[in-house]
């Protein structure tokens, strides 16, 4: 990857084609590479060579501007730390995306997202306000609120407790099989990996294993 220091060999020859519609853990121990994994795919930071396409946009050609926009309008990012303005509602929170679009409908479909997931009766409250579970339920309906083509979720329950974190799972899950999203889950609980569709093990910034778990290949045969 491209940094301010310069080149840095963080992934090495890696060769990925993802599904759409799939959704694909990422595996590794620390420092393996699957957060810059994530941040090459999400166009936040820049391969310094290779190919990186995302729903049929070429990102290496694209300045930063471009890449914001091929984001705001295909990607939903979700990271663990649950990156909400304080400052603004739920609801302020939700729409801002879809503000920055130019959508005179943005309020509108951010109430609807907030629905989605369960929070329709929170909307008017302000962080602070909320558990850490509901945060990050407002962190997902973002992240969906202009049905993105591929959601990145970095360790989305890291923040959690155990229960809560299955619930933002489960409905991470519902609402990426519900509107055909690829999603790409980085994860340190094989548990949770072994739910979706195909795990990647990442290793010195190589893809070191790409199988198929039980549910991908029961949804394949459900094609």
């Amino acid at each position: 990857m491209a940094s301010d220091a310069g080149t840095v060999n963080i992934l090495r020859g890696v060769t990925l084609d993802i599904a759409v519609g799939e959704i694909a853990a990422v595996v590794g121990p620390s420092g393996a590479g699957k957060s810059s994994l994530m941040m090459v795919a999400g166009g936040l930071e820049r391969a310094s060579s290779g190919r990186v396409e995302v729903a049929g946009h070429d990102l290496e050609p694209l300045d930063d501007d471009a890449r914001a926009r091929l984001r705001r309008d295909h990607i939903g990012i979700v990271f663990q730390g649950f990156h909400l303005i304080p400052t603004m509602t739920a609801h302020e929170n939700v729409a801002l995306p879809l503000e920055f679009a130019g959508r005179s409908d943005a309020f509108e479909l951010a109430e609807a997202a907030l629905k989605r997931v369960g929070l329709g009766h929170r909307i008017g409250h302000y962080p602070a306000q909320l558990s850490g579970g509901e945060q990050q339920r407002v962190a997902v309906a973002r992240a969906f609120v202009g049905r993105p083509k591929l959601l990145l979720a970095d360790e989305p329950t890291g923040n959690l407790d155990g229960v809560t974190g299955k619930q933002v799972m489960d409905l991470l899950f519902e609402l990426a099989r519900a509107d055909g999203t690829t999603l790409i889950l980085i994860t340190h609980d094989l548990v949770l990996a072994e739910r979706c569709d195909r795990i990647l093990r990442i290793a010195d910034g190589l893809v070191v294993g790409d199988e198929r778990t039980p549910a991908g290949l029961a949804v394949l045969a459900a094609q």
